[in-house]
């Protein structure tokens, strides 16, 4: 006899909103999008709110590393790198949040094209997230859709990410401000 497969409504209905936080998210950005360079009057808030946007897209690549770079010039470029790898890291929630609500779709491999990305946060969840979120790469938001799904704890990606995008947008900052002397 084959088993049933029982549906339950309370976490298909927990997942629907999740992905749908995570879609509102994206629409306040954009509808916002225009203002976004109005951030850079404000130094430190400035680079922490853009970066914060700028990351919670979800596979909408932005330029948020342009103003590390840009504000490096003006400001203590260490303190632009971490400012700005929290606030790229916390804009990373919104692909953990809809990655947790598509939890489902993910793991019955609906998403073929990221099941390197699955494994290897399933395998080394702390280390591949850290990797992930310090080398430039567009797909970053897989590693959060992943991490979601995956149920690993929320402090857990964040911690890996801020880690890693911190040290990313140190290493930018630098090479702004490095670069901009000989502008």
């Amino acid at each position: 006899m084959a088993k049933s497969k029982k549906i339950n409504f309370s976490d298909q209905l927990k997942g629907l909103l999740q992905i749908a936080f995570a879609i509102f998210i994206i629409i306040v950005i954009f509808w916002f999008s225009k203002d976004i360079g109005q951030f850079e009057e404000f130094g430190y808030l400035g680079v922490f709110l853009i970066s914060l946007l700028a990351t919670a897209t979800i596979f909408i690549p932005t330029p948020g590393w342009a103003i590390v770079i840009a504000m490096a010039g003006v400001l203590n470029p260490y303190l632009v790198g971490i400012t700005a790898g929290v606030g790229s890291a916390l804009g990373e929630i919104t692909g953990y949040v809809a990655g947790a609500g598509a939890e489902k779709m993910i793991k019955d491999g609906k998403f073929k094209k990221f099941e390197k990305y699955y494994k290897m946060i399933k395998e080394n969840d702390l280390i591949a997230i850290f990797v992930l979120a310090f080398i430039p790469n567009p797909l970053f938001d897989v590693a959060g859709l992943a991490a979601g799904s995956l149920k690993i704890p929320l402090t857990r990606f964040l911690f890996a990410t801020v880690l890693g995008r911190i040290l990313r947008y140190v290493l930018l900052a630098h090479l702004g401000a490095f670069s901009l002397e000989y502008i």
